[in-house]
């Protein structure tokens, strides 16, 4: 069989055979590359037989006359749909309300379901089922709805910070950066007229294995990082200096506190040893069959309200913890015997019952974790924070972790997310995370991704979306292969941005698209017209060598010095990300460090430029170790485009010049452990952060 029959079932199958690169130039998926996607995708193609059944099948899907189990709409505007909706419907609203529809015949077999003006999920009842119509508004929620909530005339213009959230310091967080240092953090920023504090994942990771601590890798999307819990917000101090005490571990607590990089595995051992033994305590008054006290009455409730996926979360890090501490070889779920392979398994509930305790121990530090998240919220909010914590979602999760065991229908099996080549990334990028399968998403009826919105948008007032470009595509690469040897497919890119926008407002929380990268032609004016706004990094905002004017900057998407990934201002400015990719040989192949370093002195000329003309600076341009002054400008600059938010890294605003992850490194760089240098009572009261903050204040203002 003919290799363009192969295409045509890689086509077929939403794999964009041919694209373009970083530089515009035409690429085309290699033979073999396709064949171990598709296969992956359950549609064999080794065999001409197996090309011919798969072609069979991809066809016939496709002209399945019975539709989905959710179709999404527009509220006030015509949906087309297929012929086989019929003629007359019965819509029954979310409130409970009825009416009938008549279908308007189209072209090509199509019908149009009448303008459903009611945002909502809906139901539809044809003739022999029911199906859910999703009217979503025509854009999200955003920053100039907040004007509308708060009567002010005026569009606002926002500002707020960013934080990694394990890098925050107070006394007696044991070496990890937890909820009630960002209720601090958030407090003291809302002080200064900050809208927002940006925040890394606090996505749930592997409590089995703490040498796993990469937030965009984690175990699930669904639930939160229990390491960033302070038991002393729901126990109080005396109940958890008692239980310091009984553990012995006062002198390991102070140790870890005072490091300048957050010892992952100890902090963590510590951490959990303390929850263990609070949970010894107040296990009997939790797990009464009646709940007798507040607190028992709230944890109760919020196991009912987690439901099955909540089970399933704390029955999969009891199995992980028994296969992977009996075998390091059965860390992943897919190396354990069959029957545990399958949540609903009579093995899994055996053991699940056998283990009743250990799996409550889990339900137990998700209440701890989530509790202490809406905390941190609230704090935002009563402070006078407009919009709050701005959550992170990252792009997929670990394909051992327990939302892919979990969810098994609806996650790519074999297949990893990454990226292409490009500018920054020679090679390519395999992040090593597992997503969902798009057919497993539209059979479900959507149902993963709202569960996922919801999950993330619960305490929060907004989202950033990490790597938004895979909601209409994911460059996916097959297990064992390098990143250059993936391929793109497509994702049904309408109907999610729709529910993002529905979930938005029903939560109302600004929502945020990681747009960075290889972009393809009309994207970003789809986030525009859905009302997400995408991400300008200083760094990326020229014009062939020179800076762009703040005037010039998108008037719809968020603004941004740098992010995690990037160098800080200080960093830039001197050079550190020079030093550290000298240091690890990440160097382009057709670079040299001296090249790099000539290239970066006339960045910095050019950058200069750009903020005397912008009038934010004057004078000499300083040498890259007096960053101070360029600093400010940086700040000065970002805060004055017409962005309707801007986000400044607290990094930036305390003047650090290391970033806090450098992709494409592991154990080379020390990602995601750097801790800022003090609390923020002090790093916020310094005379340059006050002078910064000040800065941001007056140049967001309404002028």
């Amino acid at each position: 069989m003919s290799d363009q029959q192969l295409y045509q079932l890689a086509a077929g199958a939403g794999i964009s055979v041919d694209w373009n690169d970083y530089r515009g130039q035409p690429q085309r998926v290699g033979i073999d590359s396709l064949r171990r996607i598709l296969t992956a995708l359950d549609l064999p193609c080794t065999t001409d037989a197996q090309i011919s059944e798969s072609l069979a099948r991809v066809d016939a899907e496709r002209a399945d006359p019975q539709l989905p189990p959710l179709i999404t709409a527009i509220a006030g505007e015509p949906t087309l749909a297929p012929d086989s909706i019929g003629s007359r419907l019965r819509l029954r609203l979310e409130d409970g309300s009825k009416r009938d529809l008549v279908t308007v015949p189209a072209d090509h077999g199509h019908a149009f379901i009448p303008a459903i003006a009611e945002t909502g999920y809906h139901q539809l009842h044809l003739q022999d089922r029911d199906i859910t119509i999703a009217v979503a508004p025509r854009r999200a929620f955003g920053v100039a709805d907040i004007a509308n909530d708060s009567g002010s005339a005026a569009p606002p213009r926002l500002w707020g910070l960013a934080a990694q959230l394990y890098s925050l310091r107070r006394t007696g967080d044991g070496g990890i950066g937890d909820f009630s240092a960002l209720a601090d953090l958030s407090r003291r920023a809302a002080a200064s007229g900050a809208a927002a504090v940006a925040v890394s994942p606090v996505h749930a990771l592997f409590a089995a294995d703490l040498q796993r601590f990469g937030p965009y890798a984690p175990s699930s999307r669904l639930f939160v990082n229990a390491l960033h819990v302070d038991p002393a917000a729901v126990f109080g101090a005396a109940d958890v200096q008692a239980a310091i005490a009984a553990t012995g571990v006062a002198a390991e607590l102070a140790r870890l506190e005072g490091l300048h990089l957050i010892d992952w595995p100890a902090a963590a051992a510590v951490r959990y040893r303390l929850l263990r033994h609070l949970f010894a305590q107040h296990r009997d008054e939790l797990l009464a069959a009646t709940p007798q006290t507040p607190l028992a009455r709230e944890f109760a409730a919020f196991c009912t309200d987690g439901g099955t996926a909540l089970e399933d979360h704390a029955r999969f890090e009891a199995l992980h913890a028994a296969r992977f501490g009996a075998d390091t070889t059965q860390w992943n779920w897919r190396s354990w015997p069959s029957a545990l392979r399958d949540p609903r398994s009579a093995e899994v509930a055996a053991f699940a019952k056998t283990h009743a305790d250990e799996i409550a121990f889990h339900r137990f530090l998700q209440w701890l974790a989530d509790r202490g998240l809406a905390d941190a919220q609230a704090a935002a909010r009563t402070a006078g924070m407009p919009i709050g914590l701005i959550g992170d979602l990252a792009v997929g999760t670990d394909g051992g972790g327990s939302h892919s065991w979990s969810h098994q229908d609806d996650m790519l099996v074999g297949l990893s997310v990454g990226a292409p080549p490009d500018l920054l990334n020679g090679l390519g990028q395999n992040w090593g995370l597992t997503a969902f399968s798009p057919r497993g998403l539209r059979a479900h009826g959507y149902a993963p991704f709202i569960e996922l919105l919801r999950a993330n948008l619960r305490h929060a007032g907004g989202l950033r979306i990490d790597h938004v470009l895979g909601l209409g595509r994911l460059w996916l690469v097959p297990d064992g292969a390098t990143a250059n040897e993936g391929a793109y497919l497509q994702y049904p890119l309408r109907d999610l941005l729709r529910l993002i926008a529905l979930e938005s407002w029903r939560h109302r929380a600004v929502i945020v698209g990681e747009d960075l990268g290889t972009v393809p032609d009309g994207f970003r004016d789809q986030l525009d017209a859905t009302g997400l706004m995408g991400m300008r990094v200083l760094w990326f905002e020229r014009a062939f060598e020179l800076f762009v004017e703040p005037a010039r900057w998108s008037a719809t998407a968020m603004a941004t010095p740098t992010t995690h990934d990037l160098p800080t201002v200080a960093g830039w400015w001197l050079g550190r990300d020079i030093d550290w990719r000298v240091k690890l040989g990440q160097l382009p192949p057709e670079s040299n460090e001296a090249a790099e370093r000539e290239l970066r002195e006339r960045e910095r000329r050019a950058l200069w430029d750009a903020f005397r003309y912008a009038e934010v600076a004057g004078g000499e341009r300083p040498s890259p170790e007096q960053s101070a002054a360029v600093i400010d400008a940086a700040l000065r600059f970002v805060a004055r485009t017409p962005a309707p938010l801007a986000i400044v890294p607290i990094e930036d605003i305390v003047g650090l010049d290391e970033q806090p992850n450098l992709p494409g490194t592991t154990d080379e760089h020390p990602n995601w452990r750097r801790r800022l240098p003090d609390t923020a009572e002090v790093l916020l009261a310094a005379p340059a952060a006050v002078s910064r903050l000040r800065s941001l204040r007056e140049e967001r203002e309404v002028k």
